[in-house]
């Protein structure tokens, strides 16, 4: 008989089974404001919606969040040998972590090339499927961004992209030729020089295949070392060309069939993100690698991959902070204490309704940007020129907000969420990675700063986007005309590089919430991040605004 003191009561129930698209309204709307299609649909790429809702049940279910679990309960293994002594320098997963690949890769999320609207598509569809699990995002993300890097090479892009766009995954190190698709990974980061690859001291020498060089070198973080190809930074001589930095195509397996030099030292032991391998990796005279681009032109050939990553940073934070408050507002409104449900409560209401802010902010700056990459890539140039200023702005901003917003969402839920099984530790160890991948704030900082420095067009392209919802809401107004006079003289602006691009974030932000959040939810935002009408916490939203609707809104449940 059991006993009457373990009677489980006033507990939520897991918020499990669930459409991760469908229950999330702000993401409905967006997708329906964004994601007109062009162009004839089919059975394999339905309309965005129902595409997303299928991702998003699975996203949602029981079993895949399970997946989850296991994929970071097991952490892969590195085997340097086999059995008799041979070097194979291979990475042991959990079987879920193949699991989560499958669906992945399955639901187009390396495939954004090959289909009207597919930035939109795939980056709407990555944003639902990481609330499942964020760690098998880097391969992911990395595969999709290897496209437009290859296109400086038509000989190459011609082999390996219908590889890495393919929507079945076959794990496994074989001669590509061979396999039914193929994932790609990165390694630019040496221990010497980190952020300035500049400073690479990773030799490529050329032999005497036109277009195929021997490499030596180091490379300090190397990320999915099971990955079938790399793209890589070398210095490269010996060629026809001048030398200097220069991007290159590694293979694991060479087109004989043969395994490539590639020696995985170690795996690093990170913070969170432990269902990935982050390794670092020897090339050691033998490791041939194909030129990609022209030699000492290795940065500008492989700063597309940089800005297609830096997008996934923005929407990977952007999903953590999106499950981080649905988990938030579904145990609030299940949650009772002192008479009522938490959510009612009104200083619980300010929290969950500024935590609401801060996330569906950063998913419709996510989104516009995905649109935006559509725009470009059907030649728009002034879409592209805002890419250029609003990609390094909204990842040092959205990236940055990601840990203070889980934060706190874990706190909502008290000592539950501070239990590992609540799932809630995962998401707060995964939420600093992005605002580090692909360049740091400081980073980002300056990139935004070099953009103004060099080209007049990408301000002209901002200041259109975010004029367009001019005369909405009077802080929207006044926070640009501030800003206009900081950007007057940018002498000297290195020091306040940080506070100028999250004024520029932060007004992208409103100008897409005043054009196509509800009211309630442009007005708090407005109020509270451009008007200055808050404290330093969370939680601290001013009164006369409607918190409950902007709470209730955050929370999963279908409409």
């Amino acid at each position: 008989m059991p006993s009457s003191t373990h009677t489980v009561t006033n507990q939520p129930p897991p918020l499990a089974d669930y459409d991760v698209y469908a229950t999330d309204a702000a993401l409905t709307e967006a997708v329906a404001a964004f994601g007109a299609r062009r162009g004839d649909t089919s059975p394999a790429d339905p309309e965005p919606a129902a595409a997303l809702s299928a991702l998003g049940r699975d996203a949602g279910s029981a079993e895949v969040r399970e997946w989850g679990v296991r994929a970071n309960e097991y952490p892969p293994v590195l085997r340097t040998h086999d059995r008799y002594g041979n070097r194979i320098d291979e990475v042991d997963f959990h079987p879920d972590w193949h699991r989560l690949l499958d669906r992945a890769v399955a639901g187009g999320l390396t495939d954004a090339w090959s289909r009207p609207d597919g930035q939109f598509r795939r980056t709407a569809g990555f944003y639902v499927w990481t609330q499942a699990e964020a760690g098998h995002g880097c391969p992911l993300s990395m595969t999709h961004a290897a496209v437009p890097a290859l296109r400086a090479e038509p000989e190459l892009a011609a082999t390996w992209v219908p590889r890495l766009t393919s929507r079945v995954y076959e794990p496994g190190l074989r001669e590509a030729g061979t396999k039914a698709g193929a994932l790609a990974g990165m390694g630019m980061t040496e221990k010497q020089g980190g952020s300035d690859v500049r400073a690479n001291t990773t030799r490529a020498v050329a032999t005497a295949e036109p277009g195929v060089y021997a490499l030596t070198g180091h490379k300090w973080f190397c990320s999915a070392p099971m990955s079938d190809v790399f793209l890589v930074l070398a210095q490269a001589e010996g060629g026809d060309g001048p030398g200097g930095l220069t991007c290159f195509l590694l293979p694991r397996v060479l087109p004989d069939g043969g395994r490539n030099t590639f020696r995985v030292q170690r795996l690093k032991e990170k913070l969170g993100n432990r269902s990935n391998a982050s390794s670092e990796v020897e090339f050691d005279g033998t490791t041939l690698a194909w030129r990609v681009g022209e030699e000492g032109r290795g940065v500008r050939t492989i700063i597309e991959m940089v800005a297609a990553t830096r997008l996934d940073c923005v929407t990977g934070s952007a999903a953590l902070m999106r499950q981080a408050v649905a988990q938030a507002t579904h145990h609030a409104a299940y949650r009772n204490a002192f008479g009522g449900p938490l959510l009612d409560k009104p200083l619980m209401r300010n929290v969950l309704a500024d935590l609401a802010l801060e996330s569906e902010a950063a998913m419709w700056l996510a989104l516009r940007l995905a649109s935006a990459a559509d725009a470009a890539e059907s030649g728009d140039e002034g879409a592209a020129q805002l890419l250029r200023l609003a990609v390094p702005a909204a990842k040092y901003w959205v990236t940055k907000r990601c840990t203070p917003v889980t934060a706190e969402a874990l706190e909502c839920l008290g000592g539950n969420g501070y239990v590992e099984e609540s799932g809630m530790p995962r998401l707060l160890r995964e939420s600093p990675l992005n605002s580090i991948w692909e360049g740091s704030g400081n980073v980002q900082a300056l990139d935004v700063l070099r953009a103004l420095g060099r080209s007049p067009q990408v301000l002209d392209a901002f200041l259109t986007e975010v004029g367009s919802a001019r005369g909405a809401d009077h802080r929207l107004d006044a926070a640009l005309k501030e800003l206009l006079t900081e950007l007057a003289d940018l002498a000297g602006a290195e020091a306040g590089a940080r506070r100028l691009v999250e004024r520029m974030a932060l007004l992208l932000q409103g100008s897409l919430l005043v054009r196509y959040a509800p009211p309630e939810v442009a007005d708090a935002f407005c109020a509270s991040r451009l008007g200055g009408e808050r404290g330093h916490a969370f939680g601290t939203l001013p009164t006369g605004l409607d918190l409950a609707a902007v709470a209730e809104r955050a929370r999963p449940v279908a409409r």
